[in-house]
């Protein structure tokens, strides 16, 4: 019966550390884990593969899955979620030993002891935890989202670069026409040879142009490969064929009331002021005591001893109490004011951007419906009338450049409207691409 008794608290204390024990889940920490699963399921699952008739959306999706920056930020957010359990538990249990001998062993006690926060500070503890991985998600998402970005903001630029190579070959085969009329004319004696020459130089300087463009697309590609992740040793990636233009169907009062709500930034900001908030409140719990309880138990006497013991800590250091609590406090401040600032920023991102797509629009109806076409027909009208001698070939070739300044123009505002949409929908508005590894909201509608 003495052994027993004398081995009953440190088999209590090995199988307690054998078996293990798990606590109780904080208000919020079994949403949060269901959250990081859902998104990392869809992070890790169904990979997109770029094949060769990849589409835009196609990239964005890919990049959006595989970049570095959204993996490292769903990472900080997964180990926030993790630090949820470590806030909210309790402090381990200690095992203690204490040996009292002169000649022999008198007194050999063996006890079990724990910490015991303050009442309320673990719930503190894990609500300030939940209110910052609620903020690392928006930073996850904001992630994404500017990922999304940097993939359209490199491709239409690569996209359009393409076509300016398409109108310069255009022209090219124009001046090389515009060449040989110049050649006809002097053979017939209603030209000079420096008719000639001035196509010849027309071309060589577009020649050269071309090929600057030409070498230009090295740098467009790798910029659009490091916009999807890809490493400088990896292959290069496809590139889409089509630029899928959409429209947005929103009007401005309602695509800036989306972005107040679904702004990954705001969103992330309002998050910070409730991290600070939930700062506050375990600042305010730490004049709360803390305590330790225990049991020691004398295994050499007979009977067994029991030793019961309780300490308590004494927060008298106000000056250090008031100052957490005061520093809690600038936090939540600051947080506020950085709020406010952003919101104002993004009115501006918003009235920038949507100048942008308007000023774009104005551009492409003007050059579209009216100075393409009649540039197109000066250019016609110049050539025949050179061909009966009443102008000069400096008409022609005026009328040429001015025809290939306004195909250049169109490719600019298409390039200008499309990333400034693109910066709207994606990091103004924050609308989230179709199929991206995101939680859906309420307000969410994808951006394709």
């Amino acid at each position: 019966m003495k052994r027993i008794r004398q081995l009953i608290l440190p088999g209590l204390a090995v199988g307690l550390l054998a078996a293990g024990c798990r606590g109780l889940p904080a208000t919020g920490e079994k949403s949060a884990r269901r959250d990081l699963a859902a998104v990392g399921g869809q992070l890790q699952t169904n990979l997109p593969v770029l094949s060769t008739n990849a589409t835009l959306r196609d990239s964005v999706l890919f990049a959006v899955r595989n970049h570095p920056q959204v993996i490292a930020a769903y990472a900080d957010w997964a180990a926030s979620v993790e630090n949820i359990t470590f806030a909210r538990s309790r402090p381990d249990p200690k095992l203690t030993f204490q040996l009292y001998a002169a000649d022999v062993v008198s007194s050999l006690m063996a006890g079990l002891m724990t910490d015991i926060p303050g009442p309320g500070k673990r719930a503190a503890r894990a609500a300030a935890a939940s209110a910052e991985s609620r903020a690392k998600y928006f930073q996850f998402e904001t992630a994404a989202l500017q990922t999304a970005f940097a993939v359209e903001k490199s491709f239409y630029p690569l996209h359009f670069l393409d076509a300016k190579l398409h109108v310069n070959r255009q022209s090219l085969a124009l001046l090389a026409s515009l060449e040989t009329l110049a050649r006809a004319q002097n053979e017939v004696g209603r030209a000079t040879l420096q008719d000639v020459l001035k196509a010849q130089i027309e071309q060589e300087k577009l020649q050269t142009e071309t090929a600057n463009l030409e070498d230009s697309r090295h740098v467009l590609l790798a910029q659009f490969k490091a916009a999807l992740g890809l490493h400088a040793e990896q292959s290069d990636p496809p590139v889409p064929a089509e630029a899928e233009f959409t429209e947005i169907k929103m009007s401005d009062e309602e695509l800036f009331a989306t972005a107040l709500k679904q702004n990954p930034r705001l969103k992330g900001m309002a998050a910070e002021i409730r991290v600070a908030d939930a700062a506050i409140r375990v600042a305010r719990k730490e004049k709360i005591p803390d305590f330790s309880a225990g049991v020691e138990a004398d295994v050499k006497a007979s009977p067994t001893v029991f030793n019961p013991q309780f300490s308590m800590t004494l927060p008298i250091w106000r000056d250090k109490i008031a100052a957490e609590i005061a520093a809690a406090q600038a936090s939540k401040r600051a947080a506020e004011a950085r709020l406010s600032a952003e919101q104002i920023a993004l009115a501006v991102d918003f009235a920038e951007q949507t100048y942008l797509i308007r000023e774009a629009d104005r551009e492409l109806t003007l050059l579209r419906e009216r100075l393409l076409p009649r540039s197109r027909q000066s250019l016609e009208v110049s050539r025949a009338a050179y061909r009966s001698g009443q102008v000069d070939f400096l008409n022609v070739i005026d009328a040429e450049r001015t025809l290939l300044n306004f195909q250049l123009d169109e490719i600019a505002a298409q390039t200008q409207r499309e990333v400034a949409r693109a910066q709207l929908t994606l990091l103004v508005a924050g609308v989230p691409p179709e199929n991206a590894p995101l939680l859906k909201t309420k307000n969410s509608k994808p951006a394709r």
